[in-house]
Parts: structure tokens; C-alpha cells; sequence
């Protein structure tokens, strides 16, 4: 215990003032942000909560900010932020495209298998059209849900990296320079601790990698013809076929990966949605999360699980799809020089 004469020394005055001097040294430091084992679920200690509840607690929590650009507008006074509105736009907007995949599995894959012929199956497909490919259905059951789907995804990910950025000093002085490589003692860099952006799950990997199937599945069978003939009534069952007839290495690429990429990221996604998607860390993840065997055996369970309702998922629409129509040959007469010139547009042939 130091006198007060000592404390009123020259001494003891400059330790007080380099006491106070650990502003900028603070900022030195690595904070790292709270994250739950998994980026997708919930971890097992917290398997009462909902999905959602951790954004929902963060956004709505009587210590949560309820201020700034991630407030809804119109909606300050409820407490629940953008971040809130968008993880259930993006919920809500895969339930709605599962009214159109429903009806585009049966008409696909699962009536073609139990016909076994196209020309069978096309009568169905075009009874199918007049209830989801009309001016009014198309965009409420298709194309709104997808944009609104693929859209909050992405702006989450960007609102969350600022919320980040926010939270954990990015406008202060020394974030810059915390966030670039560091060089220790032997002169090698060291990536920082600090991660802004959110990590990239499997689900949303998957989500990205689908859409860029689907949007290359929407081009050539409805985007195209709709430039090139004005309409889509002569493409069907029949046009799939031809392209597998004529371009077999492209055609099995695109629908192997649109069937095996969206059916794991479909299911997957319903699985987070309902809460019961595993960790994917531990002994079938990129990390090593020490936990007893119990949980072990329930993350492993529940892993296999979902993979057998992927496999199930993809054999449904594989069935019909690769294994009648892709099968079924090219088109003859004028439907096939038709067929033949929509391909010659995308430089397929």
C-alpha cells in the first residue's frame, strides 16, 4: 500500500498516467465471436431452442441494440430486427417452393416411372402447367419464393459481417490493422483470429451451388424457348429426352448435380428448419469437438439419417427422370430440328 506522499511523487504520477494508457492496447487484442458449434443447428446442450431462438434472442433481447440500419422499417418499437425478418422470409419462402416441387417431382419423374414412356407422361405435365405455369401461380409459386429465398441469404450474410464489424470494433483504429496478416518473431505470417464474415455451412454452400444448377436448368427450358419461340408449349418431356440423345455428357452433369446438390440442400435445410439437422463438426466435420460418446452416438444417428432421406430424395426423382425419360431418345420431324436449333442458340451444338 504506497503512501499518499508516494502517490503524489513524480513516479507514482507517471505510473497513474500509463495506468490509463491501454485504449489503443485493448484494440491489440483478438476477440473472437460467440458462435455456436455449428453454423446451421443449434448445439446439443441447446436442443430445446428453436433454431432460430438465438437470432430471435439477440435481435429481440432487452440487451440487444434496436437501433440502426438492421431495425425493419416501421418496426422499431417491436424490437426485432432485420436479422429476425429475414431468417424467416427465408424459412417461410422455402415452405412455399415446396408446393411447386411437389408437383414437378410427380410430374418429372414419379408418373414417367409408372408409365414408362414420355409420350404417356406428357398429357399430365401439360394438365400440371395450368396450375403453375400460368401469369398468376408462376410468380407466386416460383419465382417470388426463389428470389425471396436466394435474396435473404445472401443480404443475412452481409448483415451479419457488419453486425460484426459493429459489435467487435471494425471502425476503430486498430481493427485494420488486427484484421491483416501479422507477422510473428520468425517473420512468417499469422491469419488473424477475428472472422467478420459468417462461417459458410454446408447448407449454404449447397444452396449456392444449386442455384447455379437451377438457373441453368430455368435458362434452357423456359427461358429460352420463351426468346427463341415466344412460347414453352412445344417443350416438354420430349425436349429433355433429345438433349440427353444429343448431348449425353452435359446433359447427365447438369441434372446429376441439379438432383444431387438440391436434394442434399433441400433436405438439409428442412432439417435445420425443424431443429433437428446434427452438428457437422466432430468426427465428420473439419473440427474436432470433444464430446462423450452419448452424444457421439446421437450426432452420428441423426447424421445417417438425414443422408438416407437425401438418398431416398434424389432416388425419387432419379427414378423417372433419369431412368425413363432420360433414356427415351431423340425426336424425330420437325419437333426434333426445333429441339436441335434451341440447342444451337446456347452453343450446344
Amino acid at each position: 500500500m504506497e503512501s499518499d506522499s508516494d502517490a503524489e511523487s513524480p513516479q507514482g504520477w507517471r505510473e497513474r498516467r500509463n495506468s490509463t494508457l491501454t485504449y489503443i492496447s485493448l484494440l491489440q487484442l483478438d476477440p473472437a465471436p460467440m458462435e455456436d458449434s455449428d453454423p446451421d443447428t443449434p448445439t446439443e446442450e441447446k436442443r430445446p431452442i428453436d433454431p432460430l431462438a438465438a437470432d430471435a434472442a439477440l435481435e429481440g433481447g432487452a440487451g440487444s441494440i434496436k437501433t440502426g440500419s438492421t431495425m425493419a422499417p416501421g418496426l422499431s418499437g417491436s424490437g426485432r430486427g432485420a436479422i429476425y425478418y429475414l431468417t424467416r422470409l427465408q424459412k417461410y419462402s422455402s415452405y412455399a417452393m415446396s408446393v411447386f416441387t411437389t408437383m414437378h417431382l410427380a410430374n418429372v419423374s414419379l408418373i414417367p416411372a409408372v408409365t414408362r414412356s414420355v409420350a404417356g407422361s406428357e398429357t399430365y405435365l401439360l394438365m400440371a402447367r395450368e396450375l403453375y405455369q400460368t401469369a398468376i401461380t408462376e410468380p407466386l409459386l416460383v419465382g417470388l419464393p426463389v428470389l425471396t429465398h436466394i435474396g435473404s441469404g445472401i443480404a443475412l450474410r452481409l448483415l451479419r459481417r457488419s453486425e460484426n464489424i459493429r459489435r467487435y470494433g471494425g471502425s476503430t483504429p486498430g481493427m485494420y490493422a488486427m484484421l491483416r496478416s501479422r507477422t510473428d518473431a520468425s517473420g512468417a505470417s499469422s491469419r488473424s483470429s477475428v472472422q467478420l464474415w459468417p462461417p459458410l455451412s454446408w447448407i449454404s454452400w449447397s444452396g449456392y451451388v444449386f442455384t447455379a444448377f437451377w438457373g441453368a436448368h430455368v435458362c434452357i427450358n423456359r427461358v429460352l424457348p420463351l426468346v427463341v419461340e415466344g412460347d414453352s408449349s412445344n417443350i416438354g418431356l420430349a425436349y429433355v429426352s433429345h438433349g440427353f440423345a444429343r448431348h449425353p455428357l452435359v446433359a447427365s452433369f447438369a441434372y446429376r448435380g441439379l438432383i444431387g446438390v438440391g436434394c442434399g440442400h433441400m433436405v438439409w435445410g428442412l432439417a435445420k428448419w425443424f431443429g433437428i439437422a446434427p452438428s457437422t463438426k466432430g468426427w465428420w466435420g473439419s473440427e474436432a469437438v470433444t464430446v462423450d460418446r452419448k452424444t457421439k452416438r446421437q450426432r452420428r444417428r441423426r447424421w445417417l439419417a438425414i443422408q438416407a432421406a437425401v438418398v431416398a430424395a434424389a432416388a425419387l426423382w432419379a427414378v423417372g427422370g433419369l431412368g425413363v425419360v432420360a433414356r427415351a431418345g431423340p425426336s424425330d420431324g420437325w419437333v426434333g430440328k426445333l429441339y436441335d436449333d434451341l440447342f444451337a442458340r446456347v452453343q450446344l451444338l
